[in-house]
């Protein structure tokens, strides 16, 4: 089936069809699922928990606190307290709210890898209130080892953790989870990141300012490693941004130039990196004469640090040297078209889960742009760290969770 490249409507909510457990679904088009888990990063609630957050994220690589003190002052520059925390609260309430509008008894738990709430906990809180069978929304559109391996890892290790707490055979979880699928070229997601770009055009008042993507940059290796999947880190953010570019286009009335920029970079400097920094390529925007920009965010789904601070102080503050007129495009945060687009993708998964349990051929999943909808159970080897290089950590939603 050719990819739905058309923006100008909303995509239908997936929903069951005759081919898949009728007499469930139309009782509950959310079965088999018990519970929706919303699956983030997590952050600090305050100054104290900085250092032991940053201390999370980075366990095992052997990074010093002197360095890890130096990250911490852009959360302090916030006064010590991560955005995301607020921002997934207000995503799980618009969660609950547009499934309730659809009469869908699904209840939405929060749990973070890094920080409170844990994976564990949230987990441990759906089994209490019997839930038996979960579906996992990440708040990463994209897939890698960043963006999905990482999180099947820590929820395979907190399922594991819960089985040790509830005195549970070895081998043995509490819980069957399932996973939605990356989902950045899920017209939920476009066309809440074409609205912001649009938005933004409208707020710098040039329809010929140079438009630039920004997304999370990351080992060369890892994007190697990515292909895997179907299509690389990078190709899945290009594929995402020509079409938020085409569809902008269409509403100014003129061809919107544009790049794909990275921001976030970590690591040492011996250890390449995803390239342009956004910083460097403004440099070289101005350099060519480019006189006024819009920054867009898509490779987040919220303002948290990363946009808070990488784009709204060090990006705006490097164009506001170089005479650059900018404005950044908001985040799909609660938007409409993306709370609806998850909602969309969870009754996706549970139709695609009935159609598994009961022998029946998958459903296919609503995408635009040139990409296929990505798989919901991951392939062996699928978004390592790097490619054929078995970690050894089991992850979860995977035909081989040891591969």
């Amino acid at each position: 089936m050719a990819p739905d490249t058309s923006l100008s409507t909303p995509a239908p909510a997936a929903g069951p069809t005759d081919r898949t457990a009728p007499v469930l679904a139309d009782e509950n088009p959310a079965a088999p699922y018990d519970a929706l888990l919303l699956f983030s990063f997590g952050g600090p609630d305050g100054p104290d928990d900085v250092l032991p957050f940053l201390r999370n994220v980075t366990a095992g690589k052997g990074i010093p606190d002197e360095r890890l003190a130096e990250v911490a002052e852009h959360y302090h520059h916030f006064g010590g307290a991560s955005p995301i925390n607020a921002q997934n609260l207000a995503l799980q309430k618009a969660l609950q709210a547009e499934l309730a509008r659809r009469g869908v008894d699904l209840p939405v738990v929060w749990g973070n890898r890094n920080w409170e709430p844990y994976t564990r906990d949230a987990l441990a809180a759906a089994h209490a209130d019997g839930a038996r069978r979960i579906v996992a929304l990440v708040t990463s559109a994209y897939a890698s080892y960043s963006g999905c391996r990482q999180y099947r890892e820590n929820l395979w290790g907190s399922l594991d953790e819960l089985a040790v707490d509830l005195g549970l055979a070895d081998g043995e979880h509490p819980l069957v989870a399932d996973k939605v699928r990356p989902y950045f070229n899920h017209p939920g997601f476009v066309q809440a990141n074409v609205d912001a770009v649009a938005e933004a055009y409208e707020k710098i008042g040039d329809p010929a300012a140079r438009l630039v993507f920004v997304t999370h940059s990351i080992p060369t290796t890892m994007e190697e490693a990515s292909a895997v999947s179907g299509a690389t880190y990078s190709a899945q953010h290009l594929d995402v941004a020509a079409t938020v570019a085409a569809a902008v286009g269409e509403r100014l009335g003129r061809p919107v130039e544009w790049d794909l920029a990275y921001c976030s970079r970590s690591g040492p400097p011996s250890q390449p990196w995803l390239e342009p920094d956004v910083n460097d390529h403004l440099e070289a925007l101005h350099a060519r004469g480019v006189r006024s920009v819009v920054l867009s965010p898509v490779g987040f789904v919220s303002d948290h640090m990363e946009v808070a601070f990488d784009l709204d102080t060090e990006a705006l503050e490097t164009a506001q040297e170089l005479g650059l007129t900018a404005v950044r495009a908001d985040s799909v945060g609660t938007r409409e078209p993306f709370v609806r687009g998850l909602v969309d993708l969870v009754l996706e998964r549970a139709a695609l889960a009935r159609a598994l349990d009961a022998g029946a051929p998958a459903p296919e999943g609503t995408t635009v742009g040139s990409l296929p909808a990505w798989r919901d159970v991951c392939r062996p080897g699928c978004c390592r760290q790097r490619a054929g290089v078995d970690s050894g950590i089991p992850a979860a939603c995977s035909t081989d969770p040891w591969s």
